[in-house]
């Protein structure tokens, strides 16, 4: 048997591996944040803050993940993204004791601080790592590598409402879940891929040219703007859902938190399913019909007469935007071998601030006419995002 023989024989067991890394990392990520943003409630009421200075936190745990993702970025492309994203991964489980322990504003302030940096610097190492998985795969996979950040998400809710339903202090808890982020960090490095390009019997069949710079940067710059869009809408479905509903059609609060669980789980579930519908269909086709239906949704949200109605308006949301912004991050990585981790650190970061601008202009426009007539931005967002959906289109690298 060749050196080759061995190889090929060798390589779906690793990819198989490093698929799993990747995703357990992707799920260890929702999971750990889910112990700041599902304590936040009793946080902020133990250090005294208002919504306003909340909101403000809020900002500044966005703005200190978006360094974190330029720093990062280029990381990965000099080292490789096995590393940068374990360190970053240590960063967080050891980052999320800084809100969990905060009595004071001052206190939260660092403590926000520091956590938004490691998150920024886990969610582009980990989305570059993904992008070498699949590379090495030569089909799509970053949607379902996606939805174990959302089941991460789920499952760590969870966590905290059964920790606060037995009155568990909040550090109890939440050294649980990183003690378990640790060992899981420690043994999924070693799953993972080692380069940021794939290997080297794949990339010898690539003869894909690299960009030019202007070429990239234009690239970039449309893909950037379609993910602020996407996420801006994305953000609203989290901020804005339950809180619509109530003020719609007067519903109790445990139905508006049924309206944020609709969308949550067609999201989760689509995500799932969308990479077999990007191998048949592309990437293009998915990102445009996905952005389509959730601009339906919207106006469904929007329009519903009854509360029941607007539950499946929000359900029908999550289906159309679960799908567009992992294409984005895919097509993003493979733009360029040479500066793939800084492309999608800005792809992601734009993200980012999208998913904070999206909510917080939503509610300036709702507190001088409707939270109904605010909504239209996300509508107007994913019918940005159905125009500006052949940015996914360069995916010659993964599909060649």
């Amino acid at each position: 048997m060749t050196s080759t023989d061995v190889a090929d024989t060798a390589r779906p067991t690793r990819d198989r591996r490093a698929r799993l890394g990747v995703s357990t990392i992707f799920f260890l990520n929702g999971l750990l944040a889910a112990m700041w943003v599902a304590h936040i409630p009793v946080i902020s009421g133990r250090a005294g803050i208002d919504h306003g200075t909340l909101g403000w936190l809020l900002v500044v745990t966005g703005l200190s993940a978006f360094v974190a993702m330029q720093v990062f970025g280029r990381l990965a492309d000099r080292f490789g993204s096995r590393g940068p994203t374990t360190v970053a991964a240590l960063g967080l489980v050891g980052a999320v004791f800084g809100p969990a322990a905060a009595t004071n504003l001052t206190g939260l302030t660092i403590g926000v601080v520091a956590f938004g940096f490691a998150n920024g610097a886990l969610d582009v190492s980990m989305n570059t790592q993904a992008v070498v998985v699949e590379r090495a795969y030569r089909r799509p996979l970053l949607s379902s590598i996606h939805a174990y950040f959302s089941l991460g998400g789920l499952l760590g809710s969870l966590v905290v409402a059964v920790g606060l339903w037995v009155g568990a202090p909040i550090l109890v808890t939440v050294t649980v879940v990183a003690a378990i982020g640790l060992l899981v960090t420690l043994a999924m490095y070693a799953l993972m891929l080692p380069g940021f390009g794939p290997p080297a019997d794949v990339d010898a069949h690539d003869d894909a040219p690299e960009p030019s710079r202007r070429s990239l940067l234009a690239k970039a710059a449309l893909m950037a703007a379609v993910a602020f869009a996407l996420m801006l809408a994305e953000g609203t479905a989290y901020d804005w859902s339950a809180l619509h509903m109530v003020e719609r059609h007067g519903s109790s609060d445990a139905v508006g938190a049924v309206a944020f669980g609709a969308f949550s789980l067609t999201m989760l579930i689509t995500r799932f399913a969308a990479d077999t519908l990007v191998a048949r269909f592309g990437p293009v086709a998915v990102v445009r019909g996905g952005a389509a239906i959730a601009t339906v949704g919207m106006v469904v949200v929007i329009s519903a007469p009854v509360a029941s109605v607007g539950i499946l308006g929000w359900a029908i949301f999550g289906v159309g935007v679960a799908a567009g912004v992992p294409q984005l991050f895919s097509a993003a990585g493979n733009l360029s071998h040479a500066s793939s981790g800084r492309v999608i650190s800005a792809v992601v970061g734009c993200g980012y601030l999208g998913l904070l601008a999206g909510p917080a202009v939503i509610g300036f426009i709702s507190r001088h006419t409707t939270l109904g007539v605010a909504l239209w931005l996300a509508a107007a967002a994913t019918a940005f995002g159905c125009a500006g959906a052949g940015v996914v289109r360069n995916r010659a690298r993964l599909e060649g």
